[in-house]
């Protein structure tokens, strides 16, 4: 592989000082930009990043402070550290005028050889850790941009025949006296409203971890949502099982089908892995003028153990995912929507109370958009 190069800008009107500079700081991964003037450097900054740049202040012309300047106003180089270089005397009122012209150091002549190579090594190798850290950025974002077109592509290809197969089986439900077909039928569509959460947990995430998600945020009536949320659970789940309680004022700015996506994993989540035949509360505690929170409690108590993956991707126990309801996905989903909002998910359970989520959403607009 080539060995990558940093480039160290070098100003001074003296030969010769070019010259020892150049001798000192030659190195493999540094490839030095020689000036002889203000006006050259500043044609050279043009051209070319680099990593430092040494000025001597007393240069005809163009003084080392005034090029400091220029280089501080320039918003292409104004991130540059600069280094002055200077033979005259120390003196307080010369050193802070450096420091104000955006100086980060003030070196005085005769230099120390090992001080100036040390101090130059430093902004190389931040330069070199600043391109890798540009390259696993880009190499991230690529990466997620692949994830959420394969997501898509996925869950536009799969939902076709997905469509077909659950059409087929409500067709032998239908068509058929024979208990049998009958009950393959209803086998043959459960599996496939499996098949078809797994789509949608995948699109969701890749949606959520790409970071391009753009919240749309209207006024929500959280209760409304809520009962909405509860209404599309009735087919599956016995009257009354999932109960509804309203406290203060549940109104605020969220972006509502995600909302009620985080609370339908929540109710589904609690339907699915709580005690059998006991009720889910659903409740929204309005309260505080500053946040709502939603809270999902079941009976039943999560293992110590696995309290700590709930929220994983991927990460659930197996046994806690023995129904076979996804991908262990739908908890990490409410906490990236949670988060996205600005707010948070957590649980407590033990024997006393069972187990309960909360969902805590700040009414006001969060700065993650």
């Amino acid at each position: 592989m080539t060995q990558p190069t940093v480039n160290v800008l070098i100003v001074d009107d003296i030969e010769h000082n070019l010259t020892a500079l150049s001798a000192l700081l030659a190195g493999p991964d540094v490839r030095l930009l020689l000036a002889r003037s203000g006006v050259e450097a500043l044609e050279l900054l043009l051209e070319h990043d680099v990593a430092v740049a040494i000025l001597d202040v007393n240069m005809p012309g163009m003084s080392g402070f005034e090029l400091a300047s220029l280089i501080r106003g320039s918003p292409r180089t104004s991130h540059v550290p600069i280094i002055f270089l200077t033979a005259t005397s120390q003196d307080a009122m010369r050193t802070f005028q450096g420091y104000d012209a955006g100086a980060v150091d003030f070196l005085y002549k005769p230099i120390e050889p090992r001080i100036v190579q040390s101090k130059i090594a430093i902004f190389v190798q931040l330069e070199l850790q600043k391109r890798q850290l540009a390259e696993q950025l880009a190499a991230t974002r690529q990466m997620l941009e692949a994830n959420e077109l394969l997501m898509a592509v996925l869950s536009h290809d799969l939902r076709t025949p997905l469509s077909a197969v659950m059409a087929s089986a409500e067709y032998l439900k239908r068509a058929s006296a024979d208990e049998k077909i009958v009950t393959a039928g209803q086998r043959i569509e459960n599996c496939g409203r499996r098949m078809t959460r797994m789509v949608e947990q995948l699109l969701d995430l890749a949606r959520l971890q790409g970071g391009r998600l753009s919240l749309s945020r209207t006024t929500v009536q959280l209760d409304a949502l809520c009962h909405a949320v509860i209404e599309e659970f009735a087919s599956n789940a016995p009257a009354g099982r999932v109960r509804f309680e309203r406290h203060g004022n549940p109104v605020g700015r969220w972006d509502a089908d995600l909302i009620a996506q985080a609370i339908s994993n929540l109710v589904s989540n609690a339907l699915t892995h709580g005690e059998r035949e006991t009720p889910v509360h659903v409740s929204v505690f309005g309260e505080s003028p500053a946040e709502v929170l939603v809270t999902v409690q079941n009976r039943g108590v999560i293992a110590p153990d696995v309290v700590p993956l709930l929220f994983d991707a991927f990460g659930t126990a197996p046994h806690v995912r023995q129904h076979g309801s996804g991908l262990g996905l739908g908890l990490h989903i409410v906490r990236l929507i949670a988060r996205t909002h600005g707010g948070e998910v957590t649980v407590h359970s033990n024997d006393q109370h069972g187990t309960a989520f909360t969902l805590r959403l700040p009414r006001a607009e969060h700065a993650n958009q």
